[in-house]
Order: structure tokens, then C-alpha cells, then sequence
């Protein structure tokens, strides 16, 4: 793939009283004027905007890594680039790395994980319920990790090339997107801030098609509930396509927060030590290491595939009224979390700068104000 945004790399409660019987609709779709859902208009303006920061997917051409690797007398069971997908898929891929490490018949009750962002966290987590004792070896804990600058939409995106996806990595996605997208369910609340929303894909030239059977993501179509196209008096939009669907939120801060406390509560222990080489894993006590980095992989391990897709992300004032998501048209997107309503559409591959860019900023805001301006109703 070459055009790198959310929409083209997928392919893409309220009450309502019927006579005295309450029955309960799904979030984002109570029925309005003409059969439109009523959907709060988000209010984009820059005196709304609160902070606006960047990060940095760490994305692989051919998709992310689970897998096992030798390493002098230390067995590394990989499980890193994750690109737009790192909170999607990292209770799946954590799940994979668990299983490739009994089949490799690594015994060590002990180990280590490498990274502490929310696919080393998850991997810890994974392990301590299979009985093993991890502890966590990072550069930095959150709130300075990437997985705390992400959107936390649950949307398999930014994540592999077409050409390059294997048979092999093909069936470790679909595996790892179902396993994720259970487990996330089983969180849902406000403990762990993972919320179902309804998501809008919109378009201006053409309807949602479902990916070709070529497409891994045509694996992980079926997973969303309540999936339709809608017809243009059932949804607010000024545009003339609109796809709908069930997808969840989760809100990063609190989320991985959360995760630390788990963690720690099953006797996990985190140790704050930075890594230059491969050469320097050789001096932990644990024979079994996970290797869960993210970009840092490519110097640790010498992955030349990791680069990253930079993302700089606009938040507004929270609105607890508005509760949908939108992606598109083009690649703008919204999600509304309780630390403000979080605007993006800038996927830039191979650039590391982490300053915000004012005319990004600009740009997100202009395009997102004439989507939700232009709202019916």
C-alpha cells in the first residue's frame, strides 16, 4: 500500500422508549429527526485545543513480530512492530509470544520483558497467568512510553504493506485480532476505560467494500457487531457514504495505569535499565527473554524493516455528550475519551521529529471543523 491512512488500511447507550417497554439502543445510534441518529456535534475551534503532542508507530512493511530467536545462551521471543495497531493487538500478540515460547521449549519459570509500554505490559500479564514470573526491564515507564500518546481506537491500521504480508504473518494477525478483541471486551468499564463506541467511516467517492480476500484484514471484518452501510437519512453526515459499526475505546493513561497495577499486585517487579546492544542482554540474570521494544528494535536487534509513521494528534475541551468515533473522509479521525476529544490525520512514514507541527495542527482542525460544521440536525 501506498496511501497511508486509517480508512485505506482497513480497507476501513442511549434508551429509547417504544410505549411503556424501555429497550436499549446502541451508543451513538438513538434515533433522530427523519430516522437519523442524534449524534452531539463535536465543537472544533483552536481556543478548544488543550494539548497537542506526536508519536511514533513503529511500523514494519511486513507486518509485526512474534517469533523466537537464539541468542548466545538466552532464548528472545520477539513480539515488536506493531505499527498503528500496538493497543489493538498486544493482548493477541502477547498470547502468541507465551505459546512460541512453550513450544520452544524455553522451561525458565523466570523472565525477562523487554519494554514497559502496552505490549510489554500485556506480555507480563499473559505470563504471570501462565504461572511465570516476569520482570519488566524498560528505558522508561509510562506515562513516557508511545503506547500513552496513542488514540486507543481498537482498529487493526498503519500495520503492514499488502505485498510483503506473508502466509505465516497472515494467520498470526487473525489469531492475534480475535484473541485481542475478546479480551478487551472482558475489560470493558470504566476501571480499565475501555468503552464500546459506534464508528463512522465516511467517504465521499465511494461505499465501504468489504477487503479482498487477499487482505488480512478481510480476517478481522467480521469481528465488528451491528456492520452495515448506511443509507443517507440514517446518519447525520454531510457525505454520501457512511459505514457503521460496534468498535471499543480505550483510554491509554488510565488503561496502562491499570495494567502497572495488575502487575504489581501478582509480584511483577519493574526495573528501570536502558539497553544499547543485543551484547548488553547478556547480563541479565533471566534466561528467557521477551523482546517487546517497539521501534527500539531496530538498534537493539538490528531490524533495518522498523521505521516509524509519525502521528500528531489534536485535543479538544472533553465533550461527555459526544459518544461516537469518525474516520474520514480522508484521513481525519475523532474519538471522544474523558481527557479531552482526541482529532488526528497525519500518518508521516519515516519521520522521527516529535515536535508538533502548527500547520498538521492547522490542518487537522480545519478538516475535522467542516466535518462535524456541516453535521444535519
Amino acid at each position: 500500500m501506498t496511501a497511508l491512512s486509517r480508512r485505506g488500511f482497513l480497507g476501513v447507550s442511549t434508551l429509547g422508549l417504544a410505549g411503556c417497554a424501555a429497550r436499549r439502543v446502541p451508543l451513538g445510534t438513538a434515533p433522530g429527526v427523519n430516522g437519523a441518529p442524534h449524534l452531539a456535534r463535536v465543537r472544533v475551534a483552536p481556543e478548544r485545543v488543550i494539548r497537542t503532542i506526536v508519536g511514533l508507530r513503529p511500523y514494519r512493511p511486513g507486518g509485526f513480530v512474534v517469533g523466537a530467536q537464539k541468542l548466545d545462551t538466552k532464548t528472545v521471543i520477539h513480539n515488536y512492530g506493531h505499527g498503528g495497531a500496538g493497543i489493538t493487538l498486544s493482548w493477541g500478540t502477547a498470547q502468541l509470544a507465551a505459546d512460541e515460547a512453550r513450544s520452544t521449549g524455553a522451561g525458565a519459570r523466570e523472565c525477562a520483558v523487554l519494554g514497559c509500554g502496552v505490549v510489554g505490559l500485556s506480555t507480563a500479564r499473559v505470563l504471570q497467568e501462565r504461572g511465570y514470573t516476569p520482570t519488566i526491564y524498560a528505558r522508561e515507564m509510562p506515562p513516557a512510553t508511545t503506547s500513552n500518546v496513542a488514540g486507543g481506537l481498537w482498529e487493526p491500521v498503519s500495520l503492514f504493506d499488502l505485498p510483503r504480508v506473508t502466509p505465516a504473518f497472515r494467520r498470526q494477525f487473525a489469531e492475534a485480532a480475535r484473541i485481542a478483541f475478546r479480551r478487551y471486551q472482558s475489560l470493558a468499564g470504566e476501571q480499565y476505560a475501555v468503552r464500546w463506541r459506534a464508528l463512522y467511516s465516511l467517504g465521499t467517492e465511494h461505499a465501504h467494500t468489504a477487503p479482498s480476500a487477499d487482505n488480512p484484514m478481510s480476517d478481522v471484518e467480521s469481528l465488528y457487531p451491528e456492520a452495515r452501510q448506511l443509507q443517507t437519512g440514517e446518519h447525520p453526515f454531510d457525505v454520501p457514504f457512511a459505514y457503521r459499526r460496534q468498535t471499543m475505546v480505550i483510554e491509554p493513561a488510565i488503561y496502562l495505569a491499570a495494567l502497572i497495577r495488575d502487575f504489581q499486585s501478582a509480584g511483577g517487579k519493574i526495573v528501570i535499565r536502558d539497553f544499547a546492544s543485543a551484547a548488553d542482554l547478556m547480563g541479565l540474570k533471566e534466561g528467557l527473554l521477551f523482546n517487546c521494544t517497539g521501534l527500539g528494535a531496530r538498534a537493539l536487534f538490528g531490524d533495518e524493516e522498523l521505521t516509524p509513521i509519525r502521528g500528531q494528534l489534536v485535543f479538544l475541551l472533553p465533550q461527555p455528550e459526544v459518544d461516537y468515533c469518525t474516520l474520514g473522509p480522508g484521513g481525519t479521525y475523532m474519538f471522544p475519551r474523558q481527557d479531552g476529544i482526541v482529532l488526528g490525520g497525519s500518518f508521516d512514514r519515516g519521520e522521527w521529529n516529535l515536535d508538533p507541527d502548527p500547520a498538521i495542527t492547522e490542518r487537522i482542525l480545519r478538516e475535522n471543523g467542516v466535518l462535524f460544521r456541516e453535521m444535519k440536525g
